[in-house]
């Protein structure tokens, strides 16, 4: 855990409360308050290493990890013109929170068919804005995001249930526009 990030053991305190709000409804819905009220008041103060944006690929950095496993809380940073690619979150609840930016979220009904590929459609879309929070509880987790802005970085806070060491992602395989699945491992920039 950084030792200069002002604000980071409120939003800790936060969230070790929120966690036991129940079920993974109760506790995205605590979380993701938490999120909207330390983010929207900018309390969070992340240090420079966690903001500065990669140019090959968004950045990962572990921000906080429960030491109960309960959850864990990661920055990405995202350049002009990085995204990802539709994809879940291992089975594990998450809400994402803008720190600074503007982040386009796009959510997608992952369904799989006989041969193995899927059929992935678009189901809505939003632009978030700093201070504003998601949640995602699985099997309703599919969704892509993407800095809006065309030219700074955007920073966010995603909060999981657990770890996230890999996801499924879904990329374009079929002449028809059918998609094909592959887990991911995740890890850590510095």
């Amino acid at each position: 855990m950084p030792t200069d990030c002002p604000g980071l053991a409120d939003l800790i305190a936060r969230l070790d409360r929120s966690v036991e709000a129940g079920d993974a409804a109760a506790i995205t819905k605590a979380v993701k308050a938490d999120l909207e009220e330390v983010l929207g008041t900018g309390a969070l103060k992340l240090p420079a290493q966690f903001t500065v944006a990669r140019p090959e690929a968004y950045a990962r950095r572990l921000l906080y990890r429960d030491p109960a496993g309960r959850y864990s809380a990661i920055v990405m940073t995202w350049g002009p013109g990085q995204g990802t690619a539709v994809h879940d979150h291992g089975g594990l609840w998450c809400v994402e929170g803008v720190v600074d930016g503007e982040i386009a979220v796009t959510q997608y009904l992952v369904e799989p068919e006989a041969d193995g590929y899927f059929c992935v459609t678009p189901i809505g879309a939003l632009l978030a804005g700093t201070g504003s929070a998601g949640c995602l509880i699985p099997p309703t987790d599919h969704h892509v995001l993407a800095n809006a802005r065309p030219a700074r970085a955007s920073v966010t806070l995603h909060v999981y249930g657990g770890d996230l060491d890999d996801c499924t992602v879904f990329l374009p395989a079929t002449p028809d526009g059918r998609y094909a699945a592959t887990m991911k491992s995740l890890s850590f920039n510095v």
